[in-house]
Formats: C-alpha cells, sequence, structure tokens
C-alpha cells in the first residue's frame, strides 16, 4: 500500500502498542518509505502520527505521508539529524516514537519478507538485498540462515553511504559521511548496534554500488521488467547487473526491490542519465563551413546513418573556429555505443572535424 516493505515493520510494532501509548500518539523520523508505513497504518488503527523528515526528502514521499494522515515536520539535512529532532518533540510531547530500524519488532516486521522469500522458493542460492539502517536485511537473513545456513546473503549500499561496510570494516558501527545519491531511502550515516551484530551473524559481505550502477538498474527495471523502483529499492540490481556479486553462475538468485516511491522528476533524470551511460544518447560538436548548406550536409550524413536530431545549436561568436566556420552542437539519439562509433565515423570520413563529450 505504502509503495515498500516499510510497512511491514511500522505495523507490527503499532500493534504491540498499549492502550495509553495509543492515546499518546506515535512519531517517527524517515526520509519516506517508514514514514508512509507508520503514517498509513497509525491512521487505519486510529492512532496521531508525527512524522520528521528530512529537509531534502523527496515531494512524493513528503506528499503521500501527509495524505495518509500524518503531520509531517521537515527538518534536518539527513536522517539523523530528522531522528534527533524526532526524539527532542517526543520528550516534549511525550510520544511513543517508531526508529526506522533500531526496535526489535520493526526488525521482526522486516523479517516476514524470509518467510514470503522460503515459501515462494525453498531452494534459494543467493539473496541480494538493500542495506539502510540493517532492519530489512537483518531481521531477513535471521529468517533464511536460520533455517537453511547454505543461503548466501550480499547486501548493497551506495558508495556515498555506506555505513554498513564501514561498520564492517571498524568492527562495530561508526558514522559516515554521506553524499548525494539516488537511493536516498538507504542514506544511512550510521548504523545501529542491534543491527550491525544481526548483519555481521548472518550475511556473507556487504556490496557497494555507485551512481552510475543504481541508474543503470533504474532503467533497466523500467524497461526490462515494466518495473518502478526507486534507487534504493534497485540497489540490489544495481550490484547483480555491475558484476558485484559472486559466483552466481547457475544459481538461484534473488534480487529484492524495496521501493518503488521515485519522483517523477528524478526518474526523468534517471532515464536520460541511463540513456547517455548505455550510449543511446550522445552529445557531439562538428565543425563546419558558415555558409548556405553547410548544415544540410550535415544532417544528411546523420540522416543516412539512421541517427536522430534531438538537439542542434550554432555557436559563431564564442567558439574558437576560424572566421567562415562556426561549431554545431548536437546532441543524437542512438542505438548505442557501436552505432554513436558508426555516426562519428561517417563524419570523420566527410572531412568534418567531430569532437565528442
Amino acid at each position: 500500500m505504502s509503495g515498500s516493505y516499510k510497512e511491514r515493520g511500522a505495523l507490527n510494532r503499532l500493534l504491540q502498542l498499549t492502550e495509553d501509548e495509543r492515546r499518546r500518539g506515535v512519531i517517527a523520523a524517515s526520509a519516506g518509505n517508514h514514514a508512509q508505513g507508520v503514517s498509513y497504518h497509525a491512521t487505519r488503527l486510529g492512532i496521531q502520527s508525527t512524522i520528521v523528515m528530512p529537509e531534502r526528502t523527496p515531494l512524493i514521499k513528503v506528499t503521500r505521508t501527509r495524505n495518509y494522515g500524518a503531520n509531517v515536520v521537515l527538518w534536518g539535512n539527513d536522517l539523523a539529524q530528522a531522528i534527533a529532532h524526532a526524539q527532542e518533540i517526543q520528550t516534549r510531547h511525550g510520544m511513543v516514537f517508531v526508529h526506522p530500524f533500531d526496535d526489535a519488532a520493526v526488525i521482526a516486521g522486516q523479517g516476514t519478507v524470509g518467510l514470503e522469500l522460503l515459501e515462494q522458493n525453498p531452494y534459494l542460492d543467493v539473496v541480494v538485498c538493500p542495506i539502510g539502517g540493517g532492519g530489512l536485511i537483518g531481521g531477513m537473513a535471521l529468517v533464511l540462515k536460520e533455517t537453511n545456513p547454505r543461503i548466501r546473503i550480499y547486501g548493497v549500499e551506495p558508495t556515498v553511504a555506506a555505513a554498513m561496510r564501514a561498520a564492517f570494516d571498524a568492527g562495530g558501527p561508526v558514522d559516515v559521511v554521506t553524499g548525494r545519491t539516488l537511493a536516498d531511502g538507504i542514506a544511512i550515516r550510521r548504523v545501529s548496534e542491534l543491527t550491525y551484530q544481526l548483519t555481521r551473524k548472518y550475511i556473507d559481505d556487504v556490496l557497494t554500488v555507485d551512481e552510475e550502477n543504481i541508474a543503470n538498474a533504474i532503467l533497466h527495471l523500467l524497461e526490462q521488467e515494466k518495473t518502478v523502483a526507486e534507487g534504493a529499492g534497485a540497489a540490489a540490481v544495481a550490484a547483480l547487473l555491475a558484476g558485484k556479486v559472486p559466483n552466481i553462475a547457475n544459481k538461484r538468485v534473488c534480487c529484492l526491490l524495496t521501493g518503488g516511491n521515485i519522483d517523477v522528476n528524478v526518474l526523468s533524470l534517471v532515464i536520460e542519465r541511463g540513456l547517455v551511460a548505455q550510449g543511446r544518447r550522445m552529445r557531439m560538436s562538428v565543425t563546419i563551413a558558415d555558409r548556405p548548406g553547410g548544415l544540410q550536409a550535415v544532417t544528411q550524413i546523420l540522416a543516412s546513418t539512421h541517427a536522430n536530431i534531438l538537439e542542434i545549436h550554432h555557436d559563431r561568436l564564442f567558439s574558437h573556429a576560424v572566421l567562415g566556420d562556426t561549431i554545431i552542437h548536437l546532441v543524437l539519439e542512438t542505438r548505442g555505443a557501436e552505432h554513436g562509433t558508426d555516426v562519428v565515423s561517417a563524419l570523420q570520413n566527410a572531412g568534418y572535424s567531430v569532437q565528442t563529450k
């Protein structure tokens, strides 16, 4: 209902509240998906909810959280600051804090994902799962490994926000500096001791993926699987496509898609950048004679190679072309990198100076 697995843990925690705690209401901090899970189920159960979200949270997540009935407070640059502010509000007003991952009831709720995986395919060999705070992978890995210790489990984080990887390397939770990432839902500054211990015990390794890997995974899921995934939700697929999951030949591999709450503006940008990364969009500059018919000659060559012109711009005044020449800047749609190389070769063979960017 909320577009991610997070409502499992939120609901399990809310169902364990006493009548007095229900009357006092709940407060949570989240970059979006936990927020929606808490908000949706709190409203359904007749519990007042307040959600503190980082100021850079995608608009779609803020809007949906409000629409589910929560009082939304935007605060801080990241989840850690939002959590700190939520705990201050909790202290002042006596509300119950529902942590996004550092809570046994929340982890148990997320762990039901592991039960469903075993029901759907009890013969799984490898499971790949995004990691944020570690609640999902901790609960799920416990279920899977205690049932079948031979299942290999890999967690995936964005390179610019690899808190669990840092914890594994340091032997315990540590603060990390997080950067901007498409996977904002798993950009955590520090994992908890509880989730670290579960993850350290039950998973095989933590892998990292860069932003290009994530964008490519989102585009792949959209084109090939007809599935919309947010950056955090696509992290496991990103690791698989990038060849970072070891020893999977002839194995039964499951990649968890953990969320689909992506802002449409971000999705549009991801699609365009993904097409660039695949060589299906290319930008070039071509020097031509500044006289009638000069541009037509170039476009005829492009047409003969079946490249589609998306943008074209003349630069007469600010280029370094010699007097009598001009530079045209082109954005082309191609079938891929090999086709793009053929387009450049066709122009160069016709005597044009071409620069690609």
